[in-house]
């Protein structure tokens, strides 16, 4: 006869507390913090829970679903600007606040840019953004002017993502586009290497690079929203 196999102990017997959706969030939460959104597996979130993926997928289900509760927990951090704001002013706020809080999490920038949130958690957010939109005078545009300051924030918070995984290789290009400062027969280009030398040569000037470039992105992005909502309030008067 062969000898009987012992049955695995309860968690309870092992002296562990029984597995919970939020603990499971948690974990994923402060997982993706720390490697990024894509880079963790769900292997690794079950270790980090003492169980099995198995457990997992019992209590939340595949990764997918784990990743759905993970960015809206991540959505539910973002402070949203009083309405009583002017439009232009709210989203200035509400995309401030987006860098300051999506920074944290690697990964859940972009999955924002390429698929807005979860609605249990953007909902409120869309309705008033859309809703600050429709009031100010943009109409049948609101939906797609509030989808479009959204994306350009979100994907330049992805960028930055990126750009702090490559560091290295951003610095071999910062010295490429320097070699043509002096090209006169290529002016662009010399202006770049000019533009790119004034920032190495201050490291204060590197750290808020990105900074400085997301904020030109999203006010260049709402100065063009403002002119079309003076074309559209133009548009209006000739009816």
């Amino acid at each position: 006869m062969g000898i009987p196999q012992q049955r695995a102990r309860s968690r309870n017997g092992a002296g562990l507390p029984a597995v919970t959706v939020e603990q499971i969030v948690a974990e994923a939460v402060a997982l993706t913090a720390d490697t990024g959104l894509d880079n963790w597996t769900l292997r690794q979130l079950a270790a980090r829970i003492e169980a099995s993926p198995a457990v997992i997928y019992h209590h939340v289900g595949d990764r997918e679903a784990v990743v759905s509760l993970v960015l809206d927990h991540v959505v539910r951090e973002l402070t949203v600007p009083p309405e009583t704001l002017p439009w232009r002013e709210w989203f200035g706020l509400l995309l401030d606040d987006h860098r300051e809080v999506l920074r944290r999490y690697p990964g859940v920038a972009y999955r924002l840019a390429m698929h807005g949130p979860p609605a249990s958690c953007g909902g409120p957010i869309i309705d008033l953004g859309v809703r600050l939109l429709q009031e100010a005078g943009f109409g049948d545009d609101s939906v797609l002017a509030y989808n479009v300051v959204m994306t350009t924030a979100c994907q330049y918070i992805a960028l930055e993502d990126d750009q702090r995984r490559i560091a290295a290789m951003r610095s071999v290009h910062a010295q490429q586009y320097q070699a043509f400062r002096d090209r006169t027969d290529l002016p662009g280009l010399a202006a770049v290497g000019d533009f790119v030398a004034a920032i190495a040569g201050h490291p204060e000037r590197v750290a808020c690079f990105f900074t400085d470039l997301f904020q030109y992105a999203v006010q260049r992005c709402l100065d063009g929203m403002e002119q079309r909502l003076g074309r559209l309030r133009e548009w209006d008067d000739t009816q």
